[in-house]
């Protein structure tokens, strides 16, 4: 279990608030480790295992992007809202509303990593350091890989997907059932599927606004307003040292992953041979072996 939060509360964001929780000190002299969950329309809870740095020195700070847990929720908007844009804005304020844009790191997950990426390549003055995390680099890219993966299933799984998606009933349980081989062996390979992991489910479940306007019904059919969406015009732009992280079986697969290892100027990639898409779960103690590493790599 992570540590206990030392604070948590909403931050405005214009008329709407954004949910964040620090564990540890804002205040030790060492920059906070700043976790931006996926999704998008995820929540921050599968992540909050990242807060066990906190007992080594290093303060950390979650919080919950706008639509899901509990920052404000929009069911009503559309996708004219529901941009990039609006959560590279959010994720500004919070950082200011904190008093920490001026010092601080970035650990991004999945979606959160392209978000996080495209922070960072407009250089802001405060980040010192930068971590993508089970991230594709591109949508594009992704979508292809998903194919790849998806042909793999077991007989008949892709098959009952192909149908439920052309006819539009992916909401059916059938379609949900049919996810399963695929989210077990490419998502999260735990068995049961721990707690804070199932608690991130059931929130974007609960409202899943976020998700199908940006991302579509499942992690293999992306069919929103991110479908086309990439980073990698941007990653040679990003100047901090950054740590890129993924699974041996993970859906972000390394085809969807190189671009960052290729095109950041100062990047190192560590591959979790035990891992699918959460090795912060998956291999716990080697996650956190080498994210302190990484972070006391910047301070020297």
């Amino acid at each position: 279990m992570a540590p206990r939060p030392s604070a948590q509360g909403t931050v405005p964001f214009g008329e709407c608030r954004t949910w964040y929780r620090v564990t540890g000190d804002l205040d030790c002299g060492r920059p906070p480790l700043v976790v931006v969950h996926g999704g998008p329309g995820s929540t921050h809870d599968y992540l909050l295992a990242v807060a066990d740095l906190a007992e080594q020195g290093w303060p950390v700070v979650h919080y919950d992007q706008l639509g899901n847990g509990g920052s404000t929720h929009l069911p009503d908007r559309g996708a004219e809202f529901w941009t990039v844009p609006l959560f590279l804005v959010e994720l500004d304020n919070l950082l200011r509303a904190l008093g920490i844009a001026d010092d601080y790191v970035l650990f991004g997950h999945s979606w959160g990593g392209l978000l996080a990426a495209k922070h960072a390549s407009r250089r802001p003055a405060g980040l010192r350091g930068l971590v993508v995390a089970d991230s594709p680099a591109s949508y594009p890219l992704w979508r292809q890989e998903m194919k790849a993966l998806r042909d793999a299933l077991p007989p008949g799984v892709n098959e009952t997907l192909l149908r439920h998606e052309a006819a539009g009933t992916t909401d059916s349980d059938e379609y949900k059932a049919a996810m399963m081989p695929f989210n077990e062996r490419h998502v999260c390979r735990l068995k049961p599927w721990p707690r804070e992991y199932l608690a991130s489910y059931y929130e974007l479940s609960n409202d899943p606004t976020v998700y199908f306007t940006m991302n579509g019904p499942s992690e293999f059919h992306v069919v929103g307003t991110l479908r086309d969406w990439s980073v990698e015009d941007c990653c040679p732009d990003i100047e901090v040292p950054t740590l890129v992280i993924s699974g041996r079986y993970d859906e972000a697969t390394p085809a969807t992953v190189r671009p960052y290892a290729e095109l950041i100027p100062d990047v190192r990639w560590e591959m979790f041979e035990e891992s699918s898409h959460v090795p912060h779960l998956e291999e716990p103690e080697r996650f956190q072996r080498v994210l302190a590493g990484f972070l006391g790599g910047l301070r020297e």
